[in-house]
């Protein structure tokens, strides 16, 4: 199970950060990742964290704004996110998996199978 928190309405330029406690459900997935979704359009990756060796991925979109990580003691992943912009307001979901190894796999949500219930995040 993933529970997700930390979001709310804030005005451009603007930081949030997004926090993901998970179950030990949970253990066996070697990926955790943040996904998006606005309305109207499909779901995308965000960032991915390697749960291991805490390699990270990000989507090019937030490349410099976002930082993906990982407190194992408290099996929580954050997502904090600064200078966001109005294209970042979406429903803002965790999820665990092991995706397969082609390029970007991370990125594609059916190689994830477990889903928090998101968290909206609002930038105006």
């Amino acid at each position: 199970q993933l529970v997700e928190s930390g979001g709310g309405s804030v005005q451009a330029g603007e930081s949030l950060r997004l926090s993901c406690a998970a179950s030990g459900y949970t253990y066996n997935r070697n990926c955790m990742a943040w996904f998006r979704q606005a309305p109207g359009k499909e779901r995308e990756g965000v960032a991915r964290i390697a749960t291991g060796s805490g390699n990270t991925y990000y989507a090019d979109s937030v490349k410099g704004r976002f930082t993906i990580s990982q407190d194992n003691a408290k099996n929580t992943v954050y997502l904090q996110m600064n200078s966001l912009k109005p294209e970042g307001t979406a429903m803002y979901y965790c999820a665990a998996g092991n995706p397969s190894l082609y390029p970007d796999s991370w990125k594609v949500p059916r190689e994830y199978d477990v889903w928090g219930q998101g968290t909206q995040v609002t930038v105006s």
